[in-house]
Parts: structure tokens; sequence; C-alpha cells
């Protein structure tokens, strides 16, 4: 950045400057990289070498808007899909320069300093320059890694985000701290610099970036028909599916199924749905009840509730031998790094469900025997909540990644897909399934570009449960 070099000088940042005493001849004006250099030191938390650095308008003003381009990239790359440019991005973070500025001012004013505010006020802007480029890397590595920033875990987005906050802050506390000569400019110090911080890093940050709802989503879901027929006709729906299902067989393991989906917005959980009803009922014998929400078979089918899910299971539990009968209960959403599955049944308001919640309810019931299987992200951090002698759980990723094939355009997920349209057709034990769905679940990832790894599908057996799985594929000729 030498184009300062030919730059007439400006009179009231002369009258700024400090002047050498006579016969000593003044250091050299730098410009262009030392900026950069010296920028790079304050950022690690050394004093700036001053000598040479003059700020001059066009210097500053670099600094300051150099900053922008990069945060244009770095917000784009963290998106998917085509999100919606918004130009007044470049109208935010001014209220926090200016509070900077000023605070550069009070600071040079406390004492006889080196350089003048401007100058001050440029290395600081050097040094956040610096840090925004090392983000962008940072950024863009774990964009590669990890996929669009709506994928990250939780964790992962707030280090994220705080942690080049927090840096910059200290940074330019200890810089400004050093330069300041008073207990009084300290003080001011210590009162205004949250400012910049609050407003440009929470209130008001810079963003140029918007992302739209697809173009078809008010069309595809304007929310669950509550007309008072279908709200008065939901009750009889749950009573007449539990009130359909058979009374065990004596003599031999019976199957009983609950399918579970309660994301109303995206059809693909309910045809997942139907798929497994359909592979349990046909390979299984399977007595079936299937949860779900969406308004095409609001009229036809209970709500995936979480109070419906509570009462289906022990109404299921009353119906079957709880000492050898087995229940297989699949849910199927969007799922969270922190262990929830997803809800979107507006406009009525449910909580989502976690495997803790699942596991004390079919407790409470006295199922003994369960297959649970979890279609979601990061499922697979129900496996440990939900592990017992008398389980098997299987999921459609591990706790780290997520899951592939749960959106608008699938028609299932990979998991539902593999294991359910495919492998259950060709085997009755679980396991072989699980193991077969594994491979192709990873051949599909990989040849649809998935960006955050494999999803590596779960599958946990308790050693008491395994013998009465043998026998049931025995019974059903497998």
């Amino acid at each position: 950045m030498d184009e300062e070099q030919g730059l007439p000088d400006a009179p009231e940042a002369a009258a700024d400057m400090p002047q050498a005493p006579a016969g000593v001849t003044p250091p050299a004006r730098r410009g262009g990289l030392a900026w950069l250099r010296e920028g790079a030191r304050v950022l690690a938390f050394r004093p700036p070498r001053w000598d040479g650095l003059q700020a001059r308008p066009l210097t500053l003003a670099v600094l300051v808007l150099a900053s922008y381009p990069i945060a244009l990239v770095m917000q784009r790359a963290l998106m998917d899909g085509e999100p919606r440019f918004l130009w007044n991005g470049i109208l935010a973070g001014w209220v926090g320069t200016a509070a900077w500025a000023w605070l550069c001012w009070v600071v040079v004013r406390s004492r006889t300093a080196a350089v003048g505010p401007a100058t001050l006020l440029a290395v600081s802007a050097a040094a956040g320059l610096v840090l925004n480029a090392i983000g962008g890397v940072a950024v863009l590595a774990l964009r590669a890694a990890w996929g669009p920033g709506d994928d990250w875990p939780a964790a992962l987005s707030w280090a994220v985000w705080l942690t080049p906050l927090s840096w910059a802050a200290l940074m330019q506390a200890v810089l400004l701290w050093r330069e300041a000569g008073t207990r009084a400019a300290r003080a001011v110090l210590l009162m205004v610099l949250p400012i910049p911080w609050l407003v440009g890093g929470w209130l008001a940050p810079v963003s140029f970036w918007w992302s739209e709802p697809p173009a078809d989503a008010e069309a595809s879901f304007a929310g669950l028909p509550l007309t008072d027929e279908i709200v008065a006709a939901q009750s009889e729906l749950l009573d007449e599916a539990l009130a359909q299902l058979p009374a065990p067989q004596p003599g031999r393991i019976n199957v009983y199924g609950l399918t579970y989906a309660p994301y109303a917005s995206e059809d693909v959980f309910m045809r997942e749905s139907a798929t497994v009803a359909k592979t349990m009922r046909e390979r299984f014998g399977a007595g079936m009840v299937e949860l779900v929400v969406n308004p095409a078979t609001a009229a036809s089918l209970p709500w995936a509730t979480p109070l419906n899910l509570r009462h289906s299971i022990a109404r299921i539990a009353a119906r079957m031998d709880r000492e050898r009968d087995v229940l297989i209960l699949h849910l199927t959403s969007h799922g969270g790094a922190d262990g929830r599955l997803a809800t979107e049944t507006w406009p009525l308001q449910t909580e989502p469900m976690t495997p803790q919640l699942l596991k004390r309810w079919l407790d409470e019931a006295g199922v003994r025997w369960r297959v649970v299987s979890v279609s979601a992200c990061y499922s697979g951090s129900w496996v440990e909540p939900l592990a017992g002698d008398g389980t098997l759980v299987m999921t459609a990723a591990d706790a780290d990644h997520t899951s592939y094939g749960c959106g608008r355009k699938s028609e299932l997920t990979f998991f539902g897909r593999a294991m359910y349209a495919e492998e259950l057709r060709r085997t009755l034990s679980f396991t072989d399934a699980h193991a077969a769905a594994r491979n192709a679940i990873e051949v599909r990832e990989q040849e649809a570009g998935k960006s955050d790894g494999y999803s590596n599908p779960q599958l946990r057996m308790g050693e008491a449960i395994r013998p009465v799985l043998q026998r049931l594929e025995r019974e059903l000729g497998g």
C-alpha cells in the first residue's frame, strides 16, 4: 500500500505529527506492507514500531475498508443456495468505527504521544485486517470440511463467532492501554471500549447476505389445517389406529411398529413413514401405527406430537405381550447436534423429542424388547441414552455428522431408502441390513458430493435382545 507516497500533506495532519529535533533526520516514512507487519505485531500483543508510520487519509481509508470485502466473501462462503446480496451491509459498523476513532484521540491527547490519532487508528485497523484475513482462511477450511454454516455443530458456530471477536477486543484494548498516558484516559477507555464491540459484534454486525426461503416454501407449507372437523377427528384417528392393532398370537414373537414423523413442511418424512410401515407390515407382519404431521395426511393419520407418541407407546405396550413381543419404533426428521429431533407443526406448538424422553416413556410402559431406528442428522447422539440390554438402536449418522437426503426434493432419506426400501426387503436381520445399508449410503453420499464426510450410521445391540431377534428371523422364515 505505497499509494500514499505521492500525496500532498494535509495541513491538519501535519500539525498533528511530532516534529523532529533540529539537526535530526526524521525516519523515512513507511507504507505498504509495513502497516500489515505492525498490525500483525499488535495482533500478537506486541507494541508496534512507530518510526516512519504516518497515516494519510487514503492509507486510513484503505485499511478500514479492506475488511469489508473479506467479510463479504467469508459470509457468502458459509451459506448454501442463492442468498440475496444486501448492499446496505456497507453501512453497518460505522458507529463502532467512530467510537474507536474517538478513543484513539482521547489516548493520544492524554500524553505526549509519538503518533497522531490517525496513525493509532490505522495500526489498529491494520491489525483487524490481518485478523479478518486469517479468519477468512479458517472459515473457508471449515466450509470445506463441515459444509455450510447451518450444518455446523452449535459449539463450532459459537467458537467461529466469538474467538475472533474476543481476540480483536483484547488486542485493541492492550494497544490503547499501552498508549494511554493518564488514569483518566484509561478510565474512559474501560467505559467506552465495550461500545464498538457491542454494536459491531452483537447489535448491528456487518451483514452482506440474507438466505431467502425457497420460492415454493409458502406454497408447500402454509401450516397444518386446523378446521373444526380435522381437530375433532384427530383423537378418533389415533384411537382407531390403536384399536386395529392385532392381539398377540400365543407361542410366537409378535412385532408391533410405530413411526414418528414430526416435520410437516417436508414431504420426505411422510413418505419415509409410509415406506417403513409398508416394510414392517409385509416383511414382519407388524401391527403398525403411523404418527405423521403433514397437510396431506391431516384427515387420515394421527399427528406426530409428543403426547400422541407417549400415548401410543403406552397403548401398544398394553396390547402386546411385553415379555415376548418386540416394538419397532422409527423416528424421522431433522436432527440437531444437541440431540433434539426437530418438529415443525405450526400452528400447533410442540416440543422437540429427545432420546432421554423416549427412553423414559418406553420404560414407564414396560416395553422390554425394543428396536429404535432414528433417521436424522447427528442421530448417533441417541445411541448411548437409548442403549440397553433389551434394545437395538440404529441411526442414520454418528453424533458428529449430518445424514443425507432430507431435503425438499428427496423422495426418501438415504438411510430410509437403503435400510427399509432395500435391505430389509432382502433380509430379516436388522444387523445384516444395517451393515449393507452403511455401504450403500457411503457410495451414494460420495456420488452426491456430501461435503462434511461420511454420515457413518451407527448400530448397537444389547446382548439380551440378540437371541430374541434371531428367533424372530427363524419364525418368519429368514
